[in-house]
């Protein structure tokens, strides 16, 4: 779902602010003098990909002049197009096309690069009772937004920040002398009704885990051998026990480990190592 505009609003003025700055100068000066004519313009793919950020796009051209303006989109929100595809129809006066262009385009070229990739992964499992999960691993500011193209891309979100979850990762468990400890800590002050996840990298502190009595345990940068064994370590301990791999997920190998029987895939790849997907707006 899309977040609310009293989210984003906030972010689109930032984004305004930063680009057109003092104002759009160009654009200005083109005009001086001149009536400010109402025009059409395309967005083109110029690749195939999956769509996501059109509805905030049309918010910021909105933001800058709504007065006699039009954005109709095309293909559907989450919507695979091709290469080529006329994917929007835009209609207003020239200068709010001209200033909105760049920053309209770049949010949903970044979102549906993500989109794109997370699909490739997620349709690498989509027949396997095993979620493709993102990360934490996002661009500051941007969290909501990425993790809404993971979402439309096929993923589902993990916890979208500290205060979703507890999560007992190797710098915790490090500090706090192992993971019988941490959780016995943290069991004190953990808020009903969050989950307490912990990270294991091997299979001792795979049985530490279990006899702690976490709902969750997260098998980080295990081989594929190793990944085998924990999970029938787990699933005879307590079925119900829920188990997450993470870690060197790539394209070749994330089916692999969905076949070891693991409920969750992590990964920040289809986030960090997205590439944009190439879209350009032309007048007509």
């Amino acid at each position: 779902m899309l977040p609310t505009w009293k989210i984003l609003d906030p972010l689109i003025d930032s984004w305004l602010l930063e680009d057109i700055g003092r104002g759009d100068h160009t654009t200005a000066a083109l005009l001086y003098g001149q009536i400010n004519p109402v025009v059409k313009a395309q967005w083109i793919a110029k690749e195939d990909g999956v769509v996501v950020g059109l509805p905030i796009a049309e918010r910021v051209f909105q933001s800058i002049n709504s007065d006699q303006f039009r954005f109709q989109a095309l293909v559907k929100e989450g919507q695979h197009c091709h290469s080529g595809q006329v994917i929007v129809e835009i209609k207003g006066h020239l200068d709010t096309l001209l200033t909105g262009e760049r920053v309209a385009l770049n949010i949903v070229m970044r979102l549906s690069g993500i989109a794109s990739a997370t699909q490739k992964y997620a349709q690498k499992i989509a027949d396997l009772p095993t979620y493709l999960v993102d990360t934490r691993k996002t661009t500051p500011g941007l969290r909501i937004l990425e993790k809404y193209a993971s979402r439309l891309g096929g993923a589902r979100n993990h916890r979208m920040g500290l205060d979703d979850a507890l999560m007992l990762k190797d710098n915790h468990i490090k500090v706090f002398g192992g993971i019988n400890s941490a959780v016995a800590q943290c069991s004190l002050l953990k808020p009903y009704p969050l989950n307490l996840e912990v990270e294991t990298s091997n299979l001792e502190e795979v049985q530490e885990a279990l006899s702690s009595g976490v709902g969750i345990i997260m098998l980080d940068n295990m081989n594929m051998q190793m990944i085998s064994e924990a999970v029938t370590i787990i699933r005879n301990w307590d079925p119900k026990t829920k188990i997450e791999a993470s870690g060197n997920i790539t394209l070749e190998t994330i089916r692999s480990v969905a076949l070891t029987g693991v409920d969750y895939i992590s990964t920040s790849a289809p986030i960090t190592r997205s590439t944009w997907l190439d879209i350009s707006m032309k007048m007509i």
